[in-house]
């Protein structure tokens, strides 16, 4: 574990470092979609600050007789939903792109563990020459946008005034119609029409209250294992 929480960065410049919303898309897919990581971006880095290019998440799903399913994660922890929206749809074009995703198969196949038990199925689904069509068929693109919610913000005030913690219809209701909307704001935007994409959005209080937090824990697991 002290390899892995050092590997993650080690740095006070962390609000607008990604690594917190990779962790978070990597905990949505194995806990909510039950997929299995095929490579780990924090493990390639060559050192703890680095940053380190491609999908934010290269992740399969492996049915019992079934094909197998690549699942390459993007990830925005942004605090505006708009802002959040507008440049995963963006980077979604970029990374559909032909001479893009032949790149990203090869540097992810370069990095497979020979000993994996998909590492044959993955690589020949990966193969230069396997059919993008093909390839298309078998990946779908999970999108994690984080943003600042105007109904979680509301709900933290009222309990902060000493309302009751069980929720109440009207802020089921009112979280639903949220989360709906940032749905069909999504699906507004021109996407790729070849693949599949899995929209998740995450309503936080506050970033910056989240990532001081999360950085604040981070800092507590180095020290423990130095």
């Amino acid at each position: 574990m002290g390899v892995a929480v050092r590997k993650i960065y080690t740095t006070d410049k962390y609000k607008r470092r990604g690594e917190f919303g990779e962790l978070l898309l990597h905990l949505v897919l194995r806990e909510v979609f039950e997929t299995q990581p095929a490579i780990s971006k924090m493990f390639f880095k060559d050192a703890a600050n680095d940053t380190v290019k491609g999908f934010d998440a290269v992740h399969v799903v492996a049915p019992d007789g079934e094909a197998l399913e690549l699942w390459l994660g993007e990830v925005k922890f942004y605090a505006n939903r708009a802002d959040a929206i507008r440049d995963v749809v963006s980077e979604l074009h970029e990374h559909s792109e032909r001479n893009y995703l032949r790149s990203e198969f090869a540097a992810i196949v370069a990095k497979l563990d020979p000993t994996w038990e998909h590492h044959e199925q993955l690589a020949a689904l990966l193969d230069r020459r396997t059919s993008l069509d093909q390839v298309f068929d078998a990946v779908t693109i999970p999108v994690l946008l984080t943003y600042e919610s105007q109904v979680v913000g509301t709900r933290v005030g009222d309990l902060a005034a000493g309302a009751s913690p069980t929720e109440t219809d009207d802020y089921r209701r009112l979280f639903h119609e949220e989360i709906l909307a940032g749905l069909a704001a999504f699906n507004a935007k021109q996407l790729p029409e070849q693949i599949r994409i899995r929209l998740i959005l995450v309503p936080l209080h506050t970033k910056k209250a989240l990532l001081s937090a999360l950085h604040a824990r981070l800092l507590a697991w180095q020290q423990a294992t130095n």
